[in-house]
């Protein structure tokens, strides 16, 4: 059965925004579903969640989807990147929104300094190219966290098709998204991508 992990956003939780409505739909589609609540979430720390993210996720294979929402797209990246997969192993693909490899415009010192590690700790592209085969980055041209050009610079380099909502916001709630059928039908591309690639001759 596809499986897929969806990673809520920083000061968030696994019921909030467009999860509840993404997760009943995909559950209608035939998917396992797993939405995790991450720990601390107002203030974030890396070992943490890719520790439960990997507690969650068990072992990954390739009918294994993600999708996250901003700092919950970070804890995917950081996640594959210290998973110790095998050769030729891989994961379905991913959901990235909202995502982001910098972020501007942050409220105040603490929430810098927490920031601060997600934003600076190396990741290493050329597994995440490896073991993510495709991946598809969601973001706004008016995010109040900004970086555009350098998020989408770098989401290009893992190898993200890139899709720019105008004057999406956030993408959360406050923002008019309690349901997100894009990432719905994104899934369902990169699944038909993967099913159509296994069905080539080799």
């Amino acid at each position: 059965m596809k499986r897929v992990i969806i990673v809520h956003q920083w000061m968030a939780g696994a019921d909030g925004d467009w999860r509840p409505w993404l997760k009943s739909e995909l559950e209608k589609g035939g998917y396992e579903v797993l939405v995790p609540d991450m720990p601390d979430i107002d203030t974030p720390v890396i070992e943490k969640w890719v520790g439960h993210l990997a507690n969650v996720v068990g072992t990954p294979d390739k009918d294994t989807y993600f999708i996250g929402h901003s700092i919950g797209c970070q804890a995917i990246l950081r996640y594959l990147d210290t998973y110790r997969f095998g050769p030729l192993e891989t994961v379905g693909g991913a959901i990235f929104v909202a995502g982001w490899f910098n972020l501007e415009n942050l409220e105040n010192e603490e929430v810098k300094e927490t920031a601060k590690p997600w934003i600076e700790g190396p990741i290493n592209f050329e597994k995440i190219r490896t073991v993510l085969p495709r991946s598809t980055l969601i973001i706004s041209d008016n995010d109040p966290y900004g970086a555009l050009e350098e998020n989408k610079q770098k989401f290009s380099e893992i190898g993200s098709k890139i899709v720019i909502l105008p004057g999406a916001g956030h993408m959360t709630a406050e923002d008019g998204f309690t349901k997100f059928p894009l990432v719905l039908s994104e899934l369902q591309n990169l699944h038909m991508s993967t099913e159509n690639k296994e069905k080539c001759p080799k």
